[in-house]
């Protein structure tokens, strides 16, 4: 018996890694999953690993990028397992530039499968949830790298995206019964071999992959029924609440904002709480000002 018996999910991006770790996880638990990757042949050997455990598992490889490729991914899952109630969104690329030498090719293919994915498989599970009257679980992936990271304006940009639609999803999808939640996840893949920080290239020590899934499992049961509009930092032996962005220190001038009264109170109330800035966050660098080099 597993926490999650009598479910049905779909997994974006499960054909590998962190991905793969979801897929094995929700069936381990007793879960029907929709294998989905762009890659059908990796999806394919998920299931197969899935079902030599006694698991229920079918591939896919709609693009769920496109609106009919994430209806026909939510659609085969209702067909083959008579229902749906939970949507991973894993799936993921990348396309690292600098911002000033990035292409609208490479901005927008990050896009296309990180936000319009998660928006659309995302809705049209959400649809299906509702309708079936069960409740749910939606789960996204974003990454520390929306705090920002060098070379990366379409990923960070794409992570902080979902970030902000996990907390509006959770707002107005609680009604129905569906928990929206988001991991931002820990694991040496692909992806990862890649890693930039700085524009540096940096060999990361090896982080297993799969522990993500089991944070995903319990996410997706009725023991996180009570969890919704959270981000988890997940995986490496941990799990770890993301905060949420608030306000924090502020200034007040009776009588109104002026120019003349900004300009003679700024520094004195922020002049040493300015956020630090980036991935690898180091101590404000900017006091002496934001200057273009010096001409020859």
């Amino acid at each position: 018996m597993g926490i999650l018996d009598g479910r049905a999910a779909v997994v974006t991006g499960g054909g590998r890694g962190i991905g793969r770790g979801h897929c094995l996880h929700l069936a381990e638990q007793g879960a029907s999953v929709v294998v989905n990757d762009i890659d059908l042949d990796e999806a394919r050997k998920v299931v197969a690993e899935i079902g030599e455990k006694g698991g229920k598992a079918s591939a896919s490889d709609a693009n769920i990028a496109t609106r009919e490729g994430a209806r026909a991914l939510v659609q085969q899952c209702v067909d083959e397992f008579g229902a749906i109630h939970a949507a991973v969104n894993n799936a993921g690329n990348v396309k690292d530039r600098s911002f000033l030498k990035m292409t609208d090719e490479e901005f927008d293919s990050v896009l296309q499968v990180h936000v319009y994915g998660t928006f659309r498989v995302s809705q049209e599970a959400a649809l299906r949830i509702r309708d079936q009257g069960t409740g749910g679980s939606i789960v996204n992936t974003v990454s520390a790298a929306h705090y920002g990271n060098f070379g990366q304006t379409n990923y960070a940009g794409s992570k902080g995206a979902i970030a902000s639609m996990t907390y509006t999803w959770a707002v107005e999808l609680a009604r129905y019964g569906i928990r929206v939640n988001a991991i931002s996840p820990s694991g040496t893949t692909r992806m990862s071999a890649n890693a930039k920080v700085g524009g540096k290239t940096v060999e990361l020590p090896f982080i297993d992959p799969n522990q993500n899934g089991a944070f995903v499992a319990f996410l997706c049961s009725d023991h996180a029924d009570w969890i919704t509009g959270q981000i988890f930092g997940s995986g490496a032996d941990r799990a770890q609440i993301v905060e949420q962005p608030k306000y924090g220190t502020a200034m007040y001038l009776p009588g109104g904002l002026t120019v003349d009264g900004i300009v003679e109170n700024f520094k004195k109330v922020f002049g040493t709480r300015l956020e630090n800035v980036g991935l690898m966050k180091k101590p404000y660098p900017f006091y002496d000002g934001v200057k273009p080099p010096e001409k020859d």
